[in-house]
């Protein structure tokens, strides 16, 4: 009589571990804290902190905590730390957060769930008017918001958070994309739609920043313009151009229609004729913009699920 052996149990698959990226700018009083709430995860394979030349021995701290340290010379940007840190790491997945204790380490494991899921970028959403440093800051982001989700059809529920966890391999491919400044978030976002990757958020509460912030009021208002343009460029210009090309040509006609009803005169006027010109030439650039759109993506090595 020949008793079979008995098949071993399957095993669970393996979970994946993180790199977490975190660029930070004299935040020595902020790090020991952050650090050792990452370090204390599982879930994390490494810490990567890019000192962008700070002068506080914000890289020290690091080091001496058990971070691993990449310094930039002089200071680049958050977004040049951002690009320094996707290349330096190894993982599949990267989580990137910022150095001044407003994001919790203990929202990265939901954050990986949702990665494993399926998605190919998780977002961490901040929520309530108590996780933004200003009232300014919270009604810019609820515009920026908006924006996105009418360009991208979906509900993106915070564009420029940087607490987010990427697929590295994907996120590689647009670093060509993404700005030295505070805008990364914004332009990743954006491209990771436009190429037609997954991207999920998690909702999340965030602390008071220790320290003082670097965005100053007046000249990140200023750029609070440019990323409204800048997400339309990134995602679909031909939807921003459009409305405005038939809003310029429609007060052309209009002017025409008022002209003729007061003087009876089947004619255009000069202002009429330059609102109407005006008005196409801002659809060709609109279209010029979308065909350049796509162009800019064609390079991206797109990976189906």
């Amino acid at each position: 009589m020949r008793v079979s052996a008995s098949a071993p149990p399957p095993q669970a698959p393996r979970r994946r571990t993180v790199e977490v990226v975190i660029p930070a700018k004299n935040e020595a009083a902020a790090l020991p804290a952050v650090i050792r709430g990452v370090l204390a995860l599982p879930e994390v394979e490494r810490v990567l902190v890019i000192d962008d030349g700070s002068v506080d021995g914000s890289a020290e701290v690091a080091a001496r905590l058990g971070a691993e340290v990449v310094s930039q010379p002089y200071s680049k940007g958050n977004g040049a730390a951002i690009k320094r840190g996707a290349l330096a790491a190894r993982s599949d997945y990267v989580l990137f957060m910022d150095a001044d204790g407003q994001h919790d380490p203990a929202d990265i494991p939901r954050l990986l769930d949702k990665l494993e899921a399926g998605y190919d970028m998780v977002v961490g959403a901040r929520s309530g008017l108590s996780s933004q440093a200003s009232i300014f800051r919270w009604g810019a982001n609820g515009i920026y918001n908006r924006i996105a989700s009418w360009m991208v059809g979906q509900k993106i529920d915070d564009l420029t958070s940087g607490f987010r966890m990427v697929d590295r391999k994907k996120f590689l491919g647009f670093l060509y994309l993404l700005p030295n400044g505070f805008s990364y978030p914004t332009t990743s976002t954006m491209a990771f739609f436009r190429t037609g990757y997954s991207v999920g958020f998690v909702p999340i509460t965030v602390r008071k920043r220790e320290g003082k912030s670097h965005i100053n009021l007046w000249r990140d208002g200023l750029r609070f313009f440019l990323i409204i343009f800048k997400i339309g460029t990134l995602y679909s210009p031909l939807k921003v151009y459009f409305p405005v090309a038939v809003l310029v040509a429609g007060a052309g006609m209009l002017n025409y229609l008022l002209s003729m009803l007061s003087t009876g005169a089947l004619r255009f006027t000069n202002m009429s004729t330059l609102l109407v010109l005006a008005g196409m030439i801002v659809f060709l650039m609109g279209l010029l913009s979308e065909q350049l759109t796509n162009l800019q993506y064609k390079n991206v090595e797109f990976e189906p699920e």
